[in-house]
């Protein structure tokens, strides 16, 4: 267990995480669906371009009136904890101010759950996370992308671009997880999930 640094910025600033793979080979995968988030959220905010940084991309700006770094592991997914942990430590930021964004294979596709803490549920970036912080008491984003029905296919199935029939709602499924992600800033998660819910249905 890591000794989590006590100080804190004068400021307080939240450190929101989107997981995926790098490169264009991933880039419309199911599994990169927290890229995708955090994407929108940093275009929908006007953050500054993201540079690497913490084996990473890193972006930085505001979300009403809230201090936010967005952070993009570059490591690929089983190692996002490093980039993570690195940034986190950089900007003294603890667990109860990061969030975290990442496709669900056990959410009903266009499905969100907000919750702090809890199992990794058998996704490699959350237990990557949970390893290399220490703490488990971050928020996690669950994204719902549904279940292909039979375990041995989950590996292709994440690994795949949406489908052409997902592909028609998917893009206004993350504008509204973006464009409410100040009530997660306000630490009001529950109004985050109720918004997200009542302005998006397939």
């Amino acid at each position: 267990m890591f000794n989590w640094l006590k100080k804190r910025n004068t400021e307080d600033m939240w450190l929101i995480v989107g997981l995926g793979n790098p490169g264009d080979k991933y880039k419309a995968n199911r599994h990169n669906a927290g890229f995708m988030a955090v994407d929108q959220i940093a275009g929908d905010n006007m953050f500054s371009p993201f540079k690497s940084k913490f084996q990473g991309e890193i972006a930085e700006g505001r979300i009403g009136s809230q201090k936010v770094a967005i952070l993009k592991p570059q490591t690929y997914m089983n190692e996002s904890g490093i980039s993570v942990r690195k940034c986190a430590d950089f900007y003294k930021i603890e667990p109860d101010k990061i969030i975290v964004f990442y496709d669900e294979l056990d959410l009903a596709p266009g499905k969100i759950k907000v919750k702090k803490g809890g199992g990794a549920g058998g996704h490699n970036g959350i237990k990557s996370i949970d390893a290399h912080l220490g703490d488990k008491d971050y928020w996690r984003v669950r994204l719902g992308i549904g279940h292909p029905g039979d375990k041995n296919r989950v590996s292709g199935y994440v690994l795949s671009d949406f489908s052409k029939e997902e592909q028609k709602w998917w893009p206004d499924f993350i504008n509204v997880v973006a464009r409410h992600v100040e009530h997660l800033v306000q630490d009001r998660q529950d109004d985050y999930m109720t918004r997200v819910a009542e302005n998006f249905r397939i």
